[in-house]
């Protein structure tokens, strides 16, 4: 284990921490369940920083890095629908699940294809994932039901975030796409067969 593969474990390992404090029944459970996300958020700009800076990358990096990061993300958007219980918070929140299982999947398949660069993380998605950050731990920091200028910082933050969602799935489905449709396999086909 190097540091960079220790930050990724210990944002493993603070989800059942996030999820327990945010339901434990004292005065300041958000501002600790806002805490305990924004060091996870950090570790995660961290252990890339790292392993690209001291040379440590590793197979268990480039597996569980995208891993914890959507474990994180999606626990803490749960909580938030559950605290918050309502519509304008579910309805991004699934929005960005929903994005996330799409390409894991798509990159998964990528992978069996032997294209997974064509997939790869853009500037897009990663300016999506700083905004998600932000919003979530503002979110937690204040919960909807008082207000305050935090509370809606947080809620543009997540209705951005779903815009950079949208567009960077747009992308990676743009870049996969002569693979996905027949239509265009067809045409690769008959393009060659001309040649």
């Amino acid at each position: 284990m190097n540091i960079p593969n220790t930050l990724t474990s210990l944002r493993i390992i603070l989800v059942p921490i996030l999820v327990l404090v945010f339901y434990l029944p004292f005065e300041t459970r958000h501002l600790a369940s806002a805490g305990i996300f924004f060091i996870a958020a950090v570790t995660d700009w961290f252990d890339g920083f790292l392993a690209r800076k001291l040379n440590q990358a590793t197979p268990f990096g480039a597996f569980f890095d995208p891993a914890a990061d959507k474990i994180m993300v999606t626990t803490a958007l749960c909580l938030l629908i559950d605290g918050s219980n309502t519509f304008w918070i579910t309805l991004p929140a699934m929005i960005i699940i929903g994005r996330e299982i799409v390409i894991s999947a798509l990159r998964e398949w990528m992978a069996e294809l032997g294209k997974r660069t064509s997939v790869a993380v853009s500037i897009i998605g990663k300016a999506k994932t700083m905004a998600q950050m932000a919003a979530i731990t503002f979110l937690l920091l204040s919960p909807l039901h008082l207000g305050g200028l935090i509370s809606y910082l947080g809620i543009v933050l997540l209705y951005l975030s779903v815009i950079l969602t949208l567009w960077s799935m747009y992308v990676y489905l743009k870049a996969a796409w002569p693979d996905l449709s027949p239509f265009e396999k067809n045409k690769a086909c008959n393009l060659k067969m001309k040649k």
